[in-house]
């Protein structure tokens, strides 16, 4: 047989067999990576997904953590996996779009190294503070600041998460130099927040509900333009004062770069009767955590997301001057 007829044979093989492999996905048990340690708003968000998930699949989907490196091991980690379907990333601000910038040598390449199936959810960032630092809303809070800049400390879950840029560029813009102290989790910060050996944090709703509603720290702000229905009575940033300050954070599923489209279209469809259920909307809803629209739902849509993220970031991440080798 010509060499041509060969290859076009075996072109024909390979195109009718990925189908097939697409209609018997998945067959066993799927990872949901979380790039980030338990706790944090990212793990909290996966717990509550994971499960339905699963039933919608027909396949248990089993959420592993792995943090480092500002969630770049666990993210370069399905970057680098088979695009068979069975190792997905729970992206995020952070992991898609701000390690993009802030690293001189990313592990990886965001518009071309994933493969986008759904952007799943939002929710706020906040300023919290220990119970007893004598403040009760922004204004103070700037003002305190401003007179005791040189003895506070704020911390986060790690150089270049987006807990700590968005501390970074909120004390920037109301003209602060506050020292961080990383943590290798959102929790492992809190828990030094808590008693108070440091002052503050910038922190996802997600990851602080519980102790704000036990009066454990004080919530200050909302990063965010808009009011958290979680807590409709604590007002954002612009509406205390600071113009046009908008920073909040997203998650997003991917799959390795060259995922079959029948299986981006199976999962993607998954996710979506996943982010209907009314369980499930409850659940993150009692954590502050916000459905997106259906609008905003498609693999296009978060192509296109994904890469003005990356651009919008880019500036004010140079401008902080924070990066990372």
């Amino acid at each position: 047989m010509p060499i041509v007829r060969m290859m076009a044979a075996l072109a024909l093989l390979v195109a009718a067999a990925a189908p097939a492999a697409a209609q018997d996905w998945p067959s066993r048990a799927m990872t949901l990576v979380v790039p980030f340690a338990p706790g944090s708003g990212s793990d909290v968000l996966a717990r509550v997904l994971a499960p339905r998930l699963g039933e919608n699949l027909g396949a248990s989907v089993i959420v592993e953590n792995v943090g480092g490196a500002g969630g770049m091991t666990g993210a370069a980690r399905v970057a680098k996996a088979a695009p068979d379907g069975y190792q997905l990333l729970l992206a995020s601000l952070g992991t898609y779009a701000l390690n993009q910038t802030l690293y001189k040598r990313p592990l990886y390449n965001s518009a071309t190294d994933f493969t986008p199936v759904a952007l799943v959810a939002g929710t706020p960032i906040l300023v919290v503070t220990r119970k007893d630092l004598p403040v009760g809303n922004l204004p103070e809070f700037i003002a305190y600041a401003k007179a005791n800049q040189a003895k506070l400390q704020y911390g986060s879950p790690g150089v270049g998460s987006a807990s700590h840029l968005a501390c970074a560029l909120f004390n920037a813009t109301i003209g602060v130099e506050i020292t961080h102290i990383p943590y290798r989790s959102t929790a492992q910060a809190m828990q030094d927040l808590l008693p108070g050996r440091i002052d503050y944090q910038c922190v996802p709703i997600a990851a602080t509900g519980a102790q704000i509603e036990a009066g454990l720290v004080k919530a200050i702000a909302i990063l965010s333009k808009d009011r958290s229905p979680i807590l409709p009575a604590l007002m954002s940033a612009q509406e205390q004062g600071l113009a046009d300050f908008d920073v909040d954070t997203w998650y997003a599923i991917v799959l390795p770069k060259g995922a079959p489209g029948a299986i981006v279209r199976k999962l993607h469809d998954a996710i979506v009767a996943t982010m209907d259920d009314p369980d499930v909307q409850a659940k993150l809803k009692a954590v502050g955590v916000q459905m997106v629209p259906p609008e905003r739902r498609s693999p296009e849509y978060l192509a296109a997301f994904g890469l003005r993220e990356i651009e919008k970031w880019a500036g004010p991440i140079k401008a902080s001057g924070v990066s990372i080798d």
